[in-house]
């Protein structure tokens, strides 16, 4: 029953809310978020959407950085490395304006302070 739990929001539901991201779709991930048991499928469900704004004839580089922007703030401090490796993963644009937002909102930094 547990296994069945933490594959319940399948990586491409998640991509489909991280696309959106709106009000709806913000409180279902911050939901998400809580348990770490769906860190791995928050996580594929990023990659899922990276890949497919990478693979979009038109790159909406805004709405990228204002999901890593988004993501930073609100991801918890458990979360911060693991989406920063993956804004890190690739060199396309879509990566790279999710890296900006991702850095532009601070959350590695306040997770793991400077000495």
């Amino acid at each position: 029953m547990g296994a069945d739990l933490a594959a319940f929001p399948d990586r491409d539901t998640v991509a489909d809310k991280l696309s959106v991201l709106g009000d709806g779709e913000k409180a279902y991930l911050r939901l998400l978020m809580e348990n770490p048991q769906q860190d791995e499928n928050l996580l594929e469900g990023l990659n899922v959407c990276l890949n497919r704004a990478a693979a979009a004839p038109f790159l909406n580089a805004l709405k990228l950085e204002k999901l890593g922007q988004w993501l930073g703030e609100t991801a918890p401090v458990r979360l911060q490395i693991r989406l920063t490796e993956t804004a890190r993963s690739s060199q396309h644009a879509a990566y790279a304006a999710f890296r900006a937002g991702l850095t532009r909102s601070g959350g590695l930094e306040k997770a793991y302070p400077k000495a």
